[in-house]
C-alpha cells in the first residue's frame, strides 16, 4: 500500500512539473524583458555610424561603448540576482526595466561621447539583470524535457521582434539627430516591459518544475539558503565550468556589435541599407531557436544526455563555416549578405535551446539565478568585452574582415572542440542533481 501511494505521489509530481500554472503567460511576458536587453545590446551598433558622423567617432569608440556596456554586467548581473533573492524575482525584474528605461531616455539627451558612454553603460547595468532572472523563472516553469522548446520560443521570438525593431529605429538616422529618437524609443520600450511584468508575471516558485518537488508545497521543498560558499561551489561542477569556458570562446557574439559597421566600412553600404540584414538574421535566429528546441527534444530521446551536446557542437561548426564565406569574400548587393546573415542567425539561434537547458540540468534549483547570472552576465560579458575592445582596436589597423576571420571562424572551431569535454562529465552532473532532489523529496515526506 505504501509503495502504491509513493508511486502515485511521484506520478502526481511528474504531472505537476510538466504543467506548471501560467508557464506560457510567463514565457510571453519574460520575452518582452529580454527583447529590451537584446535590442539595447544591438542598438548602439545599429545607430553607431550615424552617431560616429555626428560626434566624429571611430570604430574604437564603438568597441569602447559596447565593451563598457557589457563589462558593467560583471558586477551588475550577480547584484540583480542577489536582489531577486531579497525582494523576489518579479519585483527585481520590474526594477531592472524601469531603471533601464530612465537611463535610456537620458542617453538620448547626451551632448558628447562621454555623456553617451555614461548613460548607455548605466542603462546596460540596469537591464542586464533581466536575462538571468528570466532564465531561472523559465527553468522553474518548464521541466527538463520542455526547456529546450521553451528556450527556443523565448529567444526566437525575442530576436524576431528585435530584428524588426532595429531597422525601424535605424530609420530615425535619416532625421537630424535621429539617433536620439532611437535612444528615447528603447527607453520607452523598457518602461512598457516593466509595466507588463508588474501586471502579467506569476513567479512559479523555486523548484516548481522538478518532478521530485512539484507536488510539495513551497514550504516543504527543503530549499537550502543560498550563500556565498554555495555560489562559489558552482565552479566545482565540471559541466558548468566547461560551459563558462565556452562562453569565453563565443566569438559569434561579435557579429551583433560589428556586423553593421563591417557592411558599412568594408563593403560600402549605407547605414540604412546595411541594417536591412538584421531582418533575415532575426528570421534565421528564430528558425534556429524555435526549430532547434524541437530538434533537441528529439535528440534527447534518441541520445539521452548526449544529444544536446552533439547539437551544440554542430551549431558552432556551422556558424564558423558560414561566417568564413560571408565575411572573407566580396559580393555585389545586399541580397547575398542577407542570405548569409540569415544562415548565421540560424546557427547562432541554435545555441539557446541546448546551452540553457544544459546549465539548468546540472544546477540545483535554488542556485539557478546565480548560475545564469554568472553564465550570461559574467563570463559571456568578459568574452564579449575582450572581443569588443580588441576588435575595435585591431579593426582600425587590420580591418574588421581580418578580425572576423579570427573571432567568427577560428575561435568558433576551437569552441566546438572544447565542448567535447561535456560527453565525459555532463551525465554524471545531471545524475548528481537528480539524486540530491530525490533525497530532498524523501526528507520532506518523512517530516510531513
Amino acid at each position: 500500500m505504501a509503495t502504491q501511494t509513493a508511486k502515485s505521489t511521484a506520478s502526481e509530481g511528474s504531472t505537476q512539473a510538466h504543467h506548471v500554472p501560467h508557464r506560457w503567460r510567463n514565457l510571453a511576458t519574460l520575452t518582452g524583458v529580454t527583447v529590451v536587453d537584446n535590442t539595447e545590446a544591438g542598438l548602439s551598433a545599429t545607430l553607431f555610424p550615424t552617431i560616429a558622423a555626428a560626434m566624429k567617432l571611430q570604430s574604437s569608440h564603438l568597441g569602447l561603448l559596447a565593451a563598457l556596456g557589457k563589462l558593467i554586467a560583471v558586477p551588475a548581473g550577480p547584484a540583480w540576482a542577489w536582489l531577486a533573492g531579497r525582494i523576489g524575482r518579479r519585483n527585481a525584474l520590474i526594477a531592472t526595466t524601469l531603471t533601464g528605461g530612465g537611463f535610456g531616455i537620458a542617453a538620448g539627451f547626451s551632448h558628447d561621447f562621454a555623456q553617451l558612454l555614461i548613460f548607455n553603460t548605466l542603462m546596460s547595468a540596469s537591464i542586464i539583470g533581466g536575462s538571468p532572472i528570466a532564465n531561472a523563472i523559465i527553468a522553474d516553469s518548464f521541466d527538463d524535457s520542455q526547456r529546450g522548446k521553451a528556450a527556443g520560443y523565448f529567444y526566437g521570438f525575442m530576436s524576431l521582434i528585435s530584428s524588426f525593431i532595429a531597422p525601424v529605429i535605424a530609420l530615425f538616422t535619416g532625421l537630424s539627430d535621429g539617433w536620439r529618437y532611437g535612444m528615447w524609443t528603447i527607453g520607452g520600450i523598457c518602461v512598457v516591459a516593466g509595466l507588463a511584468v508588474a501586471v502579467l508575471l506569476r513567479d512559479p516558485g523555486v523548484g516548481a518544475s522538478e518532478k521530485q518537488l512539484a507536488d510539495l508545497s513551497s514550504r516543504d521543498r527543503v530549499i537550502p539558503k543560498v550563500t556565498v560558499r554555495s555560489v562559489i561551489s558552482l565552479f566545482k561542477i565540471p559541466s558548468f565550468s566547461l560551459m563558462m569556458l565556452s562562453r569565453l570562446l563565443s566569438g559569434h557574439l561579435l557579429i551583433a556589435i560589428f556586423g553593421i559597421q563591417f557592411l558599412v566600412a568594408e563593403r560600402g553600404f549605407t547605414n540604412a541599407v546595411a541594417a536591412v540584414v538584421l531582418v533575415p538574421f532575426g528570421i534565421g535566429y528564430f528558425a534556429g531557436t524555435a526549430g532547434g528546441g524541437w530538434f533537441v527534444a528529439l535528440l534527447d530521446r534518441l541520445l539521452p544526455d548526449k544529444g544536446r551536446i552533439a547539437y551544440l557542437q554542430g551549431a558552432q561548426v556551422l556558424f564558423a563555416v558560414v561566417a568564413f564565406f560571408a565575411t572573407q569574400f566580396h559580393y555585389e548587393g545586399i541580397f547575398i549578405y542577407g542570405i548569409f546573415w540569415a544562415i548565421l542567425g540560424f546557427a547562432q539561434g541554435a545555441n539557446p535551446p541546448a546551452n540553457r537547458p544544459i546549465v539548468a540540468a546540472v544546477i540545483l534549483p535554488e542556485l539557478r539565478n546565480q548560475a545564469f547570472a554568472i553564465f550570461l552576465t559574467v563570463f559571456e560579458t568578459m568574452g564579449w568585452a575582450v572581443f569588443s575592445l580588441g576588435a575595435g582596436a585591431l579593426a582600425s589597423t587590420l580591418g574588421i574582415q581580418a578580425v572576423f576571420l579570427w573571432t567568427l571562424v577560428i575561435l568558433m572551431l576551437v569552441n566546438a572542440a572544447v565542448l567535447t569535454g561535456l560527453y565525459f562529465c555532463y551525465p554524471q552532473d545531471v545524475a548528481r542533481v537528480r539524486d540530491t532532489l530525490e533525497k530532498r523529496r524523501q526528507e520532506a515526506l518523512r517530516e510531513g
